[in-house]
């Protein structure tokens, strides 16, 4: 019997364990300063780089950020740094790094036990506003993807407004 209590106590402390790191993710809310649903002025260093149709529906812009400020992680340096805006604000934030086994280390003191998408060969973290995705690009370098639901979702809402203007109309 208490073998049977201290299991379900150790579950449900490592359970709320990993629900404060995933709070930490929430918290920060992005890429050392550039935070998601943020306005891409608030950004140092941005260049415009093309306007794209995310989807190949919705009007997007992709900007490099180019700082000393975003030159390395720790003692990792930074290949590049990409940022999708959608109307001004920030849905995606993609880092290429050099490979470094430590950048997955800190990530998982960080934010907890990551999940691994095998189809995808992905290592994500997930919260209800936003997914942070940690891959292999190449045989030396590594990207973390950060992306806004929040963002998508209003994409979505955008394109049914757009719907229900076409219906009112007839």
């Amino acid at each position: 019997m208490i073998r049977i209590l201290f299991t379900v106590l150790f579950g449900f402390f490592c359970g709320l364990a990993n629900s404060q790191d995933l709070a930490e993710l929430e918290k920060r809310h992005g890429f050392k300063d550039i935070k998601l649903e943020s306005l891409i002025d608030s950004v140092k260093g941005i260049k415009l780089k093309k306007e794209f149709k995310e989807r190949n529906e919705f009007d997007a812009r992709l900007y490099s950020a180019v700082h000393p400020d975003y030159s390395k992680i720790g003692e990792v340096k930074i290949k590049e740094i990409e940022i999708k805006a959608y109307k001004d604000l920030i849905y995606e934030i993609t880092v290429v790094a050099d490979k470094d086994p430590r950048l997955m280390k800190a990530l998982e003191a960080l934010f907890g036990k990551s999940d691994y998408d095998m189809k995808n060969e992905t290592y994500f973290w997930k919260t209800d506003t936003l997914v942070l995705k940690f891959r292999s690009k190449g045989k030396h370098h590594i990207e973390l993807v950060y992306s806004s639901y929040v963002i998508h979702k209003m994409m979505l809402e955008d394109k049914n407004k757009k719907v229900d203007d076409i219906a009112n109309d007839f």
